[in-house]
């Protein structure tokens, strides 16, 4: 997710200060991972430097001064473009399982209890996930599809790779040291 988009996206409906923004970040994407405040300002700060977002106001508070944002007519059509374009799919051509599943077998040590142990923590995430798509709004409903929907994937992967893994030691040269044992 780039958050600097997600952020001045937030500043097309107004002018607000770091900490309203950080709020409206956490409401809207930061489903299970907030957004640390040095990162709102950071962004801020980087966003200020390109043009993208103007400084409207600094208010004295408590602390350091309250600095409000506005987004600026080349914020505005920045954020328009990178909507526009489709993100890359992500093949996953070399997933961190696949490489595990391969150091494993050329190291002789149990590729199988690997998949096992990786299945059961998807299986459990997949529990996870499935609660909290039950008790969440729709926003959290689309967040949960969307990993549970991978989670799936990676799924079918390892079974598929548990099926196969005699014919991967064979390939990577783990002389079957890693194969179901």
């Amino acid at each position: 997710m780039s958050i600097g988009h997600a952020l001045l996206g937030l500043l097309e409906s107004g002018p607000r200060h770091g900490y309203d923004l950080k709020r409206a970040f956490d409401s809207a994407f930061g489903q299970g991972r907030s957004l640390h405040y040095g990162q709102v300002y950071a962004t801020m700060s980087r966003l200020l430097r390109n043009g993208l977002v103007e400084v409207e106001g600094i208010e004295p508070g408590e602390g350091p001064e309250r600095k409000r944002y506005a987004i600026t007519d080349a914020g505005t059509t920045d954020v328009a473009r990178w909507l526009e374009q489709p993100e890359k799919p992500e093949p996953y051509l070399q997933s961190t399982l696949y490489t595990k599943v391969v150091l494993a077998l050329l190291t002789g040590r149990p590729a199988a209890g690997l998949l096992d142990t990786q299945r059961a923590e998807h299986l459990r995430l997949t529990r996870e996930l499935t609660r909290r798509k039950q008790d969440g709004d729709l926003a959290d409903q689309l967040i949960c599809d969307h990993a549970l929907f991978h989670l799936e994937a990676d799924l079918r992967w390892l079974e598929l790779t548990a099926a196969r893994l005699d014919e991967l030691a064979d390939v990577v040269g783990g002389q079957g040291k890693g194969q179901r044992g």
